[in-house]
């Protein structure tokens, strides 16, 4: 039996103790292999079976070069060659991360990944040169068509927002006239445009200058010949990028309506000729500047400063999206791109409490005065003073449709007619969703800056930021911001817990949503759960409880005299509980439904407990883990975070568990499978210890009822709605009332929801027998 140790507690440095034992062939999950997918339509389609590429001949030198590249597109990297540090750099210019494990990781060249390559610079034939440098085999030829297929055309047509009014903008007759005679694009021009043209001459070459810091070679030793033969490639690479003539050349546009920009990008996409969005911040003079700048204690970090020169480069900022783990500061990375456009800015966020976060983030990194930061939200509805500033607000605020309030209605007056230098969008995954990708038919903006953790989306809609926002720009290794004291090293544990047999019995003869319910009250569920709890506040850790399933939720923390936070806790009482977890150390635990995922910073927390989730959602979990990703104070070279994930055994909750995993195991992370707690059968004073209790605990989850469950879980929904969006707030301000409709049974209607009417039949006493038996006589 493999033994999992513990850090000791802070004042017990010479010893430690054994929290769990596991099987050693569970010890961790692994990754399934994406051997293939999608690479473009007239290039080779890949299988989810394996392929031999046997045929791939190897070079001389294989052994000194990282990468694998395979003709659909994957790239394989070995991590730990000496030339690791400068073929990760590379590959995340050109290429999108899909696992990073310890020691391979996996890349795949796609079409907005290469377009984000040539938007900082790079040139086509520049990167199928350092890819068959850096490869183990020659390049597939397949590979360098789709390089130059999909490069070559990147940058042709343009996005521009003059005059509060969007122009698509060519310098090639050709793409004009393939545009023009576009059904789509034709019926969304401005009638007064047709066929009218708008020279200007300018120059149409755009030096590289904001990548250079990027590729910095001397950072690893290169002690081989075809290291040093790399690292002058690079040099090359950069000099190719940035040398050339600047031309003049004639500009012809043509104005189309705002509504309809999504549907001609996402067409433009369709014709092989993706639209560039930048914005030339330092030569339009026509808009106000804001004087803003990062204070002097405002340093970035190495990854931030990495992200931020994907984004800038010679005075102009590209839109995109930036990825970075929760807690690594990505609000400091959107303050930084705000002081650095100096235009007004318009910051997008996901609920009031996340918006009233951004203020104080503007007020504490930058010199940005207090009256010309300002908040829309459904508390409050404030307008900057001066020409310029930062106005704060939430999606819902800015997409509602209905009828708005005096003030709000002239607060949306006042951000419609401005044109904004740049759209901050924070947690840029829930924009494609159809309500709130509205936003972009409704402000008028030159650049847009995308900003999350997870960039996933269990829908598949997450390719529609592309053409949306802009590609991804840059995305951060978490396990080398783990490694460099960054953010919190991890722990992850899958904790098995046996079903009992009443538990399981029920859970066989019973239907979907009863079946949930028994599985997450499962009484060795419940021991496991007070078992970590109280194991973790001996070692000094402060803990967060995570269920979806609020019907769980009071009955856990109420069996264990914990607070929770859920649906119908009020604002007064959530802000209560929270400060009396941040600083009282006597409040050590606290139990929090879905609303808990986003929006509330709690730094201190280092141990998190999951008993119930939202079936397999990949970005939950990596949300949920987010909550103890801060940076943990200390030296301790080892673990300094713990994430369990409970999970009822033989059931479908294991499944869930598994696929949830996934994007966290494609960062690097590994998850340790615990058949058995050691010294939880010894303890002492465990909930459900007896039959008896076990048997109370079932009759209470089966007399609770489909209506119970309904209210219990769209309360939930509805916090998670004001969280998320605001929507009940919101309306409630805007003069419109909410209603919430559920099924319910009749019982419903005369209070009886937690009565269950049950029938015995019984014997005759024998006492009356004998008088039954006279009567019949």
């Amino acid at each position: 039996m493999a033994t999992l140790k513990r850090r000791a507690k802070p004042s017990q440095t010479n010893s430690t103790k054994q929290v769990w034992t596991q099987d050693d062939s569970d010890s961790s999950s692994s990754s399934e292999s994406k051997s293939g997918w999608h690479f473009s339509a007239d290039v080779l389609q890949g299988h989810s079976t394996s392929k031999n590429y046997a045929a791939l001949g190897l070079k001389p030198d294989h052994l000194l070069r990282p990468l694998w590249v395979c003709n659909t597109g994957r790239i394989i990297l070995e991590a730990f060659s000496v030339l690791t540090f400068q073929a990760q750099d590379f590959l995340t210019a050109i290429a999108e991360p899909v696992s990073r494990p310890e020691h391979i990781h996996e890349y795949r060249l796609t079409e907005y990944s290469l377009y984000a390559a040539i938007s900082v610079g790079l040139r086509p034939k520049s990167i199928i040169d350092v890819l068959e440098l850096l490869s183990k085999s020659h390049l597939p030829e397949e590979v360098k068509e789709f390089i130059h297929k999909h490069s070559c055309s990147y940058g042709k047509v343009k996005v521009i927002l003059r005059n509060g009014r969007f122009w698509l903008e060519t310098t090639d007759d050709t793409v004009l006239a393939k545009l023009l005679n576009d059904p789509i694009i034709s019926n969304s021009l401005v009638m007064e445009s047709k066929g009218k043209e708008f020279n200007a001459s300018k120059p149409t070459h755009i030096p590289a200058s904001g990548v250079s810091q990027i590729y910095n070679t001397s950072a690893v030793p290169l002690k081989t010949n075809i290291a040093g033969s790399i690292a002058e490639r690079f040099e090359q690479l950069l000099g190719e990028s940035s040398a050339g003539e600047a031309t003049l050349q004639m500009t012809k546009s043509f104005e189309i309506h705002m509504q309809a920009t999504e549907s001609v990008k996402r067409r433009c996409v369709d014709l092989l000729l993706p639209v560039l969005e930048e914005y030339d911040f330092c030569a339009d003079s026509r808009n106000p500047n804001l004087e803003m700048t990062l204070k002097p204690f405002a340093k970035l970090r190495p990854y931030q400063a990495n992200g931020l020169s994907k984004v800038f480069g010679n005075g102009r900022v590209r839109s995109g999206v930036v990825v970075l783990p929760c807690g690594s500061g990505k609000t400091l990375v959107g303050v930084a791109a705000a002081c650095t456009v100096k235009k007004n800015c318009l910051v997008l966020c996901t609920s009031s409490v996340s918006a009233e976060q951004w203020r104080r983030e503007f007020c504490h990194w930058s010199t940005i005065k207090e009256g010309h930061v300002a908040k829309f939200t459904s508390g409050s509805k404030e307008k900057f003073v001066g020409p310029a500033g930062v106005m704060i607000s939430t999606y819902t605020m800015i997409t509602y449709s209905g009828k708005r309030a005096y003030d709000a209605q002239k607060l949306m007056e006042f951000i419609q007619s401005r044109e904004w230098g740049l759209l901050i969008l924070d947690e840029v995954h829930v924009v494609p969703a159809e309500m709130f990708r509205k936003v972009f038919t409704i402000i008028g903006t030159h650049s847009k800056l995308g900003l999350t953790a997870t960039l996933v989306r269990e829908d598949n809609k997450i390719d529609n930021l592309n053409y949306l926002i802009g590609p991804k720009l840059y995305e951060a290794n978490w396990m080398e911001l783990a490694r460099g004291g960054h953010i919190a090293r991890v722990q992850c544990a899958q904790v098995w817990c046996d079903m009992t047999p009443e538990f399981f019995r029920e859970f066989l003869r019973e239907k979907s949503r009863k079946r949930q319910l028994l599985y997450t009250m499962n009484p060795r569920k419940v021991q496991a759960c007070q078992y970590l709890v109280n194991f973790h506040e001996a070692m000094g850790d402060k803990i967060i409880v995570f269920s979806d399933n609020v019907f769980a939720l009071k009955h856990y923390a109420t069996k264990l005299h914990r607070p929770f936070i859920y649906g119908g806790t009020s604002q007064s009482e959530r802000f209560r509980v929270l400060q009396q977890f941040r600083f009282n150390p006597a409040l050590n635990t606290i139990f929090l439904s879905k609303v808990g995922d986003t929006s509330i910073d709690l730094p201190e927390a280092s141990c998190l407990i999951q008993i119930s989730s939202h079936y397999g959602s990949r970005r939950q979990e990596a949300q949920r883990l987010g909550r103890i990703l801060r940076a943990k104070r200390g030296t301790d070279t080892g673990y300094n975070a713990y994430f369990y994930t409970l999970v009822s055994k033989d059931t479908e909750e294991m499944y869930y568990a598994t696929k949830r995993q996934q994007f966290l195991i494609d960062q690097g992370y590994s998850f340790r499978i615990i058949t058995h707690i050691e010294g939880m059968d010894d303890s002492a004073g465990l909930a459900y210890s007896s039959l008896k209790d076990q048997l109370e605990l079932l009759n209470t989850v089966l007399i609770s009822t489909e209506a119970d469950y309904e209210r219990d879980v769209h309360q939930d929904e509805l916090d998670d709605a004001l969280q998320t969006y605001e929507s009940e707030e919101e309306a409630e301000i805007e003069g419109v009332q909410w209603m919430m409709r559920s099924s319910g049974t009749m019982k419903s209607l005369s209070g009886a929801d937690s009565m269950a009417y049950l029938e015995f039949n019984r014997g005759t006493p024998s006492i009356l027998r004998g008088k039954r038996r006279r009567f019949r006589e």
